[in-house]
Parts: C-alpha cells; structure tokens; sequence
C-alpha cells in the first residue's frame, strides 16, 4: 500500500482532532477515522495519537503547477524593470497577464 501523501496526512490529522472533539471514547474514534479513510484500525490510532498533541488544524498544502514560459530578452528586461517598479514578483505579473488575457478570452465565446 502507498504512503500517504502530504495533503492526505493533513487531512487525516484534522479529521482525528475533530473526531476527539465529538466522539465519546478512542475506541469509537479510531472506527469512525478508520471507516472515512479507509486505513486499518492501527493506523487510525497512530493518527488520533498525534492529533491529541496538536493544538491547532494542520493546513493542507497543494503542490503547485509549474511551467516554462519562453520570452525574448527584451522582454525579459521590460518584465524585470516592471517588477522593480511594482515590487512583484515576475510569476505574479505573469500569472495575472494570463488571468487577463484568460478572461478576455471568455468573454468573447
């Protein structure tokens, strides 16, 4: 069987919490986490176990998409001096040139 990944762990700590919070004793909680995430009742203990020690939901983290953009050099400088300008970063200029140009897009159809 797989690991978990990061998010999944996140997850499955946070529904532990939450199951402490509203169950009336381990036993129940380690069915119930067992049962939503499908893990073998070992596991669901283990994650109930560290989720009594937290003091606050663990945030979930999703992996970003990351992609190469080709530009010419005189277009790279224009972005690097808008960025000073601006105090942004180049993938955020990016990224909102593309949500703009995304939206026009839709609007169009």
């Amino acid at each position: 069987m797989p690991r978990a990944t990061a998010a999944q762990r996140a997850q499955r700590l946070n529904r532990s919490r939450t199951l402490l919070q509203v169950c009336s004793s381990l036993s129940e909680a380690v069915q119930q986490l067992g049962r939503s995430c499908s893990i073998s009742p070992r596991q669901a203990y283990r994650y109930l176990k560290q989720a009594e020690r937290l003091k606050h939901p663990v945030p979930i983290h999703r992996p970003k998409i990351a992609f190469t953009v080709k530009l010419l050099p005189t277009q790279i400088r224009q972005l690097r001096i808008y960025a000073a300008r601006n105090r942004l970063s180049l993938s955020e200029i990016v990224s909102r040139a593309l949500t703009v140009m995304l939206d026009r897009g839709r609007r169009r159809g």
